[in-house]
C-alpha cells in the first residue's frame, strides 16, 4: 500500500501541475518517486537533476491494532531541508475488512521539524530513567543517497521505539480526528475497540 500511495501521489502531483505552479516557472522541472532513499518523493529539473524539495510518504492502516501510526522516523535535521515535508496518509478499505483501498486527509509537517521535535522529546520530554544520548552522523548536504548514514541512532533503545513520531504527541489531534472518520457508518475508534474485544474473546476461548 506504501509503494502505492507514493505512486499515486507523484501522480497527482503532476497532474496537478496548474495549481502548485501557475506561471510555469518550474515546467522543467517534476516529482519522482526514489527508491531506498530519503524523501521518498523529489520535485527535481526534469535534466540536470537539481532538487527544489522532498516529501517523505507514510501510510497508516486506521485498523491496525496500535491505533496510532507505528511507523520510525529517524531521520537526523540536518539532512532535512527547510521546504522538504512529512505527509502520512490514513488509509482503511471501502467495506472494513474488504472492498477497495480509500485514503484520508493526510498528516503534513516540514521534516526537519519533526525531526528536532523528536530528538527533543526523546531528550528532554520522554518519562524515563534511561540513557538519553542520540548519536547524531555528521550530514553536510540535503538528500544524500544512502540512508544508514543520515540516521540518528540512540545510545539505548531497549524497546525500538525511538523514531515512532506517534509516541511524542505530536500527532495526538491528527489521531484522534482520524478516530471519528466513519467506516460503514461506524467511526474508527468503534471499529478498533469491537476487534480489540473480539480478539481478547478469542483468546478467552482458546
Amino acid at each position: 500500500m506504501g509503494a502505492a500511495i507514493e505512486d499515486n501521489v507523484v501522480k497527482a502531483l503532476n497532474k496537478l501541475s496548474e495549481q502548485w505552479d501557475p506561471n510555469h516557472e518550474y515546467a522543467d522541472y517534476e516529482f519522482r518517486r526514489q527508491s531506498e532513499v530519503f524523501p521518498d518523493v523529489r520535485l527535481q529539473h526534469t535534466e540536470k537533476g537539481e532538487i527544489l524539495m522532498g516529501i517523505e510518504l507514510k501510510g497508516w492502516y486506521l485498523l491496525s491494532k496500535e491505533k496510532e501510526p507505528s511507523f520510525r522516523f529517524r531521520i537526523t535535521p540536518s539532512t532535512c531541508a527547510p521546504q522538504d515535508l512529512l505527509v502520512i496518509f490514513p488509509w482503511a478499505l471501502e467495506d472494513v475488512l474488504s472492498g477497495r483501498p480509500q485514503i484520508f486527509k493526510p498528516f503534513v509537517k516540514p521534516a526537519r521539524f519533526v525531526a528536532d521535535y523528536r530528538n527533543y522529546w526523546w531528550q528532554h520530554e520522554r518519562q524515563t530513567e534511561d540513557n538519553t544520548e542520540i548519536r547524531i552522523p555528521e550530514v553536510t548536504k540535503f538528500y544524500p543517497e544512502g540512508r544508514e548514514a543520515i540516521e540518528d541512532k540512540p545510545v539505548y533503545d531497549a524497546g525500538n521505539n525511538f523514531g515512532r513520531i506517534a509516541r511524542t504527541e505530536i500527532m495526538d489531534d491528527f489521531v484522534k480526528k482520524c478516530g471519528l472518520i466513519k467506516l460503514s457508518g461506524i467511526e474508527v475508534n468503534k471499529w478498533q475497540d469491537f476487534f480489540k474485544s473480539s480478539s481478547r474473546t478469542r483468546q478467552t476461548l482458546v
